[in-house]
């Protein structure tokens, strides 16, 4: 049978439940990258996995033939990633934990996706800093000359069945959990990562509602993890809101960039999240390296308190610079160069209270008119969070865009997409 037809076969098969082998699947993902499937087919396809789900050898095999009809990286010892499932708006830990992991001596080429539902990927905010579009050959020298990298993976040919599958997804703004799954680890496989850490937040507006469903993912991930022999670990937290104020790619560089900076009105909850998942993954490393790991035990005791040495000293925000110049952005930049969008507009609260909820889906929908993330400039600003008070006519929040209808469409949407509980 034709690799065209025998992946028609597998969507069919798929799309009334039953299980697909290797074969079936690399037909599909072969068709898809190679994009002669179409987006039709490709939605048919992704839909049955959204309603029908996959067994964890179909899971395998998914990911493994993702990876094959694709470019892959390969490097040599220990190889570290961090990658969060997404959905929340904001809390852009990677351009911190990146740069510190790279300063401890570790390898960490951080491929990383544009947005699909949020207003930004790290790819997108990225690239408000430097390059993110790379061959790879240019991946092996730029980890080479600084040990780490923050690049889009779409780029060069990695997993390109993935790229695909997040178009047709995109406007609908969803991903079935076993798609989460694919992709990240599909990224990982294909970048050579071994020692991976996952930050797995659950809650009301987030991608995983449940605490249940979250134990289920992590589960999920550990088995296939195991199975491609990646040392992996997951954290799974409750997520209110996002980690920081700033939504868009320049808000939410602009204060990763204070926090690597030290800066003192940098977020605190955004530095506290990227210590902990940063913590766990130098832990990871240094389980691999028994000797490296007396010694910064006797030094730093944990992982954690050796990420916070890193960063306090100054040598994460030297590393980040290495890595944006060496990426062809600017070294030099300081983040209060980062410049909003020239219009702007306040939301102020009608009543007095305090915050009791902030709704991110509403969040996302509303940066989205703004224009973010294809506008950089375009976002949301939050005044207030969650446990603070606010009187009548307080701010709450400022819309940003570099476009005058767009911003006007999202104060007029505000009332339809509220972003905050008042009590």
């Amino acid at each position: 049978m034709q690799p065209s037809q025998l992946a028609l076969e597998a969507i069919r098969k798929k799309l009334i439940g039953k299980r697909l082998n290797y074969k079936e699947i690399y037909a599909v993902m072969d068709q898809i990258a190679k994009d002669r499937l179409g987006d039709i087919l490709t939605t048919y396809f992704a839909a049955s996995g959204y309603s029908k789900g996959f067994t964890t050898k179909e899971l395998y095999y998914f990911i493994k033939a993702m990876v094959e009809t694709g470019q892959q990286l390969h490097f040599r010892g220990i190889v570290a990633d961090k990658h969060s499932i997404g959905g929340t708006p904001g809390t852009r830990t990677t351009l911190i934990v990146v740069p510190i992991v790279a300063a401890a001596g570790f390898k960490i080429p951080k491929g990383s996706s544009r947005a699909i539902t949020t207003p930004g990927g790290t790819a997108d905010d990225m690239e408000v800093l430097a390059k993110v579009e790379f061959s790879a050959a240019d991946i092996y020298k730029i980890v080479q000359k600084v040990g780490g990298c923050i690049v889009w993976g779409g780029s060069f040919n990695i997993a390109p069945a993935d790229d695909e599958l997040i178009k047709v997804e995109e406007p609908l703004l969803f991903e079935s959990y076993d798609k989460i799954l694919i992709s990240i680890m599909a990224k990982k496989v294909a970048f050579g990562s071994n020692h991976v850490v996952i930050d797995l937040p659950f809650g009301e507006y987030m991608k995983v509602k449940h605490l249940k469903d979250a134990e289920k993912l992590k589960k999920k991930f550990e088995e296939l993890a195991r199975l491609f022999k990646i040392k992996i670990r997951i954290f799974i937290h409750k997520t209110d809101e996002p980690a920081g104020r700033g939504i868009g790619p320049i808000l939410e560089v602009r204060e990763a960039l204070r926090v690597l900076q030290q800066k003192d009105h940098r977020p605190p909850d955004l530095e506290e999240r990227a210590l902990n998942l940063t913590g766990g993954l130098l832990d990871l490393c240094l389980s691999s390296n028994k000797k490296l790991e007396s010694e910064i035990i006797k030094k730093h005791e944990t992982g954690r308190e050796w990420a916070r040495h890193i960063l306090e000293s100054g040598l994460a925000w030297k590393k980040m610079q290495d890595i944006i110049k060496t990426q062809g952005g600017n070294p030099n930049i300081d983040s209060e160069n980062l410049k909003t969008g020239s219009h702007h507009h306040i939301i102020r609260s009608r009543q007095k209270g305090t915050i009791v909820k902030i709704n991110s889906k509403n969040i996302t929908i509303l940066a989205r008119i703004l224009g973010a993330p294809t506008d950089k400039k375009a976002g949301i600003y939050l005044e207030k969070k969650i446990g603070e008070h606010v009187e009548n006519d307080s701010m709450l929040c400022t819309f940003y865009s570099q476009q005058v209808h767009a911003l006007a469409e999202a104060v007029d949407s505000y009332h339809n997409f509220p972003m905050f509980a008042i009590e």
